[in-house]
């Protein structure tokens, strides 16, 4: 039986769409990930074996294959655990096959099933808000990140068994209703040194007001010791204060 479940990969800060597909046959014992993953992505085989299998669930001892597409995108990171387990899952006949197509799926895995943080939260969930997914599961201590963005429905969870019993319906988990994260207000955000108390340096700081005020890009060059860090740190102390919108 082959199933797809909806995850995302990050190119550069922005994120895409994932398809974690998961065929099982009747062969030989064997899992195999293909569509361009990294190190941390073929060590999901023995991460996903040990979580499902320490949290009650049936493993099938027979031939895995899971393909991420498209395949042509390089897939990295750990990220991917969650979906694949329930991939294998849902192939299995463990969990249902539907819905999926309205749910986007992160997390990383511990070998006894619980679900660790992941980066890239806030740019999955840009991603589900563009694309008008329903639901958004992520690790419980990136649930006031993905928050931030309003319009997706956040659930978090905590454990591999926890997402099987809202899948199942035994137990539904609670959309994230705490506090979400929260911006610096300050005009002056976490700037390092103040602009006025740079000593001279009168051509690049001209060059910093120019990009500040134009919104420009600036690149700072020099040998070491020539002040460029500290130029950079002291320039977010003469722009403007962000809205919620500029920061994200």
């Amino acid at each position: 039986m082959k199933v797809s479940i909806l995850s995302a990969t990050l190119v550069g800060i922005d994120a895409q769409e994932v398809y974690v597909e998961a065929d099982i046959l009747h062969d030989l014992p064997k899992c195999t990930i293909v569509g361009l993953p990294d190190s941390a992505v073929q060590e999901a085989r023995e991460r996903i074996r040990s979580a499902i299998t320490n949290s009650g669930l049936p493993f099938p001892r027979t031939r895995i294959t899971v393909n991420l597409a498209p395949a042509d995108t390089r897939k990295e990171g750990s990220h991917y655990d969650v979906p694949i387990a329930v991939a294998v899952l849902v192939a299995e006949g463990v969990l249902p096959d539907e819905g999926w197509e309205s749910r986007i799926v992160v997390g990383e895995l511990a070998l006894d099933g619980s679900v660790r943080s992941c980066k890239g939260v806030l740019s999955i969930a840009l991603l589900a808000k563009r694309k008008g997914i329903k639901e958004l599961f992520v690790p419980d201590r990136n649930a006031p990140e993905a928050a931030m963005i309003r319009g997706v429905r956040v659930l978090p969870i905590s454990s591999l068994s926890h997402l099987v019993h809202h899948v199942r319906e035994t137990k539904k988990i609670a959309p994230w209703r705490g506090r979400r994260g929260t911006f610096n207000k300050s005009p002056v955000h976490i700037a390092a040194a103040d602009f006025a108390d740079v000593r001279g340096q009168e051509h690049a700081k001209r060059a910093l007001e120019i990009a500040a005020a134009g919104c420009h890009n600036i690149l700072l060059t020099g040998p070491p010791g020539a002040g460029k860090t500290l130029l950079a740190r002291a320039l977010v102390s003469i722009q403007p204060r962000l809205s919620i919108q500029e920061s994200l």
